[in-house]
């Protein structure tokens, strides 16, 4: 809802509601117009109640009157806005907020199998030979050593990957494809972030990546990747293309 219509809806509810209550009388409907006017107080008070149910009537009153006659505003009319603008946006991304953690408390139990089934593989698979694993969890083996240049976060890089879920299905591959994959690094999943920042340039790495890592419980819709799934990547890193 924008600023006007906010506006808009707060003074049809509130002043209607006001007016009601300083003893006017309910009119009839004996027009057009009279029509028109009281089906928009319709439409404003539903939007009303479903987007700022928090309103303080008697502020919102004395606000109001002190906007029409310019006298002793608690607030400069200028600032009003942005005021409205603030509180609008802290209460969406709070919404956000909210909409994710009960959509996250349902793929932990709709998926929990697949998160333990990515935990199970990992712990056994940083027992095997030549499995380094990371601080953060990031696990990697290297099939090529390189010797060129080790790239940042910022860098802008082109690689060869083949990624695959734990049973090995293949989610994506730009091997597949035949064309090499170019991408700022500090745009990519975080065990790609930190996993190419451990390459030389001409080297080739197999990285099994822990869900916190990869996607989370939050995948791309309409993909092979579930909630929480673990995954692997052969990455040959060609080329740090920008510095």
């Amino acid at each position: 809802m924008n600023t006007i219509k906010l506006f808009a809806v707060l003074i049809a509810l509130i002043t209607l509601s006001s007016c009601n209550t300083n003893g006017v009388t309910n009119k009839e409907l004996t027009s057009e117009v009279d029509s028109v006017s009281y089906a928009i107080g319709i439409n404003m008070a539903t939007q009303m109640r479903a987007n700022f149910t928090e309103v303080d009537e008697d502020l919102f009153i004395q606000g109001f009157q002190n906007g029409l006659d310019s006298s002793s505003m608690k607030i400069d009319a200028a600032k009003a806005n942005s005021i409205i603008r603030s509180y609008m946006m802290k209460k969406q991304v709070a919404e956000r907020e909210k909409q994710q953690q009960e959509a996250l408390k349902k793929a932990e139990v709709e998926f929990a199998e697949v998160k333990k089934a990515g935990e199970d593989f990992l712990a056994a698979n940083k027992t095997k030979d030549g499995v380094l694993t990371t601080e953060s969890g990031l696990q990697y083996k290297v099939l090529k050593a390189g010797s060129g240049a080790i790239p940042v976060a910022t860098d802008k890089v082109k690689v060869h990957y083949h990624g695959t879920l734990l049973d090995g299905t293949v989610f994506d591959s730009s091997v597949e494809r035949g064309t090499p994959y170019q991408t700022n690094l500090n745009a990519v999943i975080k065990g790609w972030i930190e996993g190419v920042q451990l390459m030389q340039v001409g080297s080739k790495y197999r990285f099994f990546v822990p869900q916190e890592l990869a996607y989370g419980a939050f995948p791309r819709p309409g993909g092979k990747i579930r909630p929480f799934d673990a995954l692997i990547f052969d990455l040959e890193l060609l080329e740090i293309i920008e510095k």
